[in-house]
């Protein structure tokens, strides 16, 4: 079995809300996109953490002394710890006490501490994220992620959980926002491969939300989101968005073609967006 990269997975789960505020429609039905611009933006924040918690993984081991490591976030003023012998393994990624510029050109400070059992492609693996007044661009992040590897299921094909719960106090006094999700990333093909091209995954969960000025959302996979590695876009799914005093949204990727065309359903009108 190949070793598989934590930061493709993650990078593969990023962007199910994104694509409904970072796309071009036809028409605009609806202006306020504002639960969907929360609840991207903060899966962006928690789905990063996992990002550079592989990237710091990667500069620390030992495994990787040999190899020059891209530093997509970590910048000079990030100091990394990693404690392979205790058990759980910890590895803490500390920004310092004043705004680090990261490499990805965001300011952060605080600590990430990551706690795990073993290595990520290993059955029953467990990843724990928790955070020391931790910030991203003076927004200060709290909570916990875990990340499981659950095995391999009925159809023998491993698959991992993620789950978040989740509070972002926003910067400036802008109140806060409440998220959580679970989800479950099914790796369908390409496991006994070492080509990362050929990797495919089925993306299943939910999300749920509150923002700053009270209201609500809510969003489910209805139909399992097909990501091929090779394609920049899911293939194929439905994600539906609910949020609170606007219509339903109801994105569709389409039938498994790689291509940049999603739809739209909403109040019973399609319309066809352009994906970035």
């Amino acid at each position: 079995m190949k070793k598989i990269n934590f930061q493709f997975v993650m990078l593969m789960m990023l962007g199910l809300a994104v694509v409904l505020t970072s796309c071009r429609k036809d028409e605009n039905p609806v202006e306020d996109t504002g639960a969907s611009s929360d609840d991207a933006f903060a899966e962006r924040i928690y789905d990063n953490v996992s990002n550079i918690g592989d990237e710091a993984y990667s500069v620390s081991s030992n495994n990787f002394k040999s190899v020059e490591i891209t530093r997509n976030y970590l910048s000079e003023c990030v100091v990394i710890s990693l404690d392979s012998v205790s058990v759980p393994h910890a590895l803490i990624i500390d920004f310092g006490e004043e705004n680090c510029l990261c490499n990805d050109g965001k300011y952060r400070r605080g600590i990430i501490t990551v706690s795990f059992t073993g290595h990520f492609w290993h059955p029953g693996t467990v990843l724990t994220y928790e955070f020391d007044n931790y910030h991203v661009n003076d927004n200060k992040v709290e909570g916990t992620k875990v990340v499981t590897n659950m095995g391999f299921n009925d159809m023998g094909n491993m698959h991992y959980k993620f789950e978040v719960i989740g509070i972002i106090y926003l910067a400036n006094e802008g109140g806060t926002i409440s998220w959580n999700s679970s989800m479950d990333a099914e790796w369908i093909e390409g496991i006994d491969t070492f080509i990362l091209r050929d990797d495919v995954y089925l993306i299943t969960g939910e999300a749920d939300g509150i923002r700053a000025n009270g209201h609500t959302w809510e969003r489910e996979i209805l139909n399992p989101l097909r990501k091929e590695i090779g394609c920049r876009h899911f293939v194929s799914g439905t994600v539906e968005l609910r949020p609170q005093g606007v219509p339903v949204r109801l994105l569709d990727f389409g039938n498994g073609d790689c291509d940049n065309i999603a739809t739209v359903l909403i109040d019973g009108v399609v319309y066809t967006i352009i994906l970035r």
